[in-house]
């Protein structure tokens, strides 16, 4: 059967957003942003200039304080460690409708870390990221910038998947990016490619659109990243595919400028 047209309008808004930001929704006082973030989309790849920006995490997104004793997840030494430590999760909604936790999946000395929104509906079956449509073609993007999946870790910025595969709310972001820090710790990637504007945004605290984001390269705890189209978006819009093209291999070419 196909989508309602409700449905399909949802899905569109939905894209536009991953796309052009919040300034898509926001009033006419911020027309002019919206003016400025098309023109940068309008841009060719070879005119926008790659440039690295510092980012610092904030301090009000630190969980724990300097001074506080850390919990026993925080203390792991291992993925395999930290992944029993936290499986069981319940600091958020998001336990309550789950199958089952997805911690990610992946080459735990991995130089490459792919991190998405969270688990869909085959991922939430399964326990595995990236298991369905979207991870298919994931595969075949690393694959085509000469990556094999098992050489890289995937993950998500938050583990539980949301109802309907809503966009995670802030409160869960902050509660389960801890998580995934200390994912990023432990596994000590040079790299960190963030797929759609939720990874982006959850990771590099970056209040921007996505057509900003992409093509720039940024630090987060000095591990140089990267942003580009969650794959999911490709599949319901397929003449992304090219922009997306440009970003991996912007990729795959500071992957080898860092070895």
């Amino acid at each position: 059967m196909n989508s309602s047209p409700k449905k399909k309008i949802i899905e569109a808004l939905k894209d536009q957003q991953a796309i052009f930001g919040d300034d898509l929704f926001e009033e006419k006082t911020n027309l002019k942003k919206s003016k400025t973030t098309t023109s940068e989309k309008e841009k060719t790849p070879r005119e926008s200039s790659r440039k690295t920006t510092v980012v610092k995490e904030p301090v009000a997104n630190s969980l724990t304080p300097k001074n506080a004793v850390k919990s026993a997840w925080e203390k792991s030494e291992s993925l395999e460690q930290l992944n029993n430590l936290i499986c069981n999760c319940t600091k958020c909604v998001l336990h309550k409708e789950r199958n089952k936790f997805v911690f990610g999946s992946g080459n735990p000395n991995a130089d490459v870390m792919v991190i998405g929104e969270g688990p869909g509906a085959d991922e939430d079956k399964q326990g595995l990221p990236f298991v369905g449509r979207a991870g298919k073609l994931l595969t075949d993007i690393l694959k085509a910038i000469k990556f094999e999946r098992d050489e890289v870790f995937i993950g998500n910025i938050v583990k539980c998947r949301p109802p309907d595969n809503r966009t995670p709310l802030p409160d869960e972001m902050d509660t389960c990016i801890p998580y995934l820090k200390k994912q990023i710790e432990l596994i000590k990637p040079k790299l960190i490619l963030c797929l759609g504007l939720t990874a982006a945004k959850g990771l590099l605290r970056k209040k921007d659109s996505l057509t900003n984001l992409r093509g720039q390269v940024f630090e987060y705890e000095g591990i140089k990243t990267m942003v580009t189209f969650h794959p999911a978006a490709l599949l319901r819009n397929p003449n992304w595919k090219k922009d997306c093209w440009v970003d991996v291999q912007k990729f795959r070419k500071l992957y080898d400028e860092v070895n």
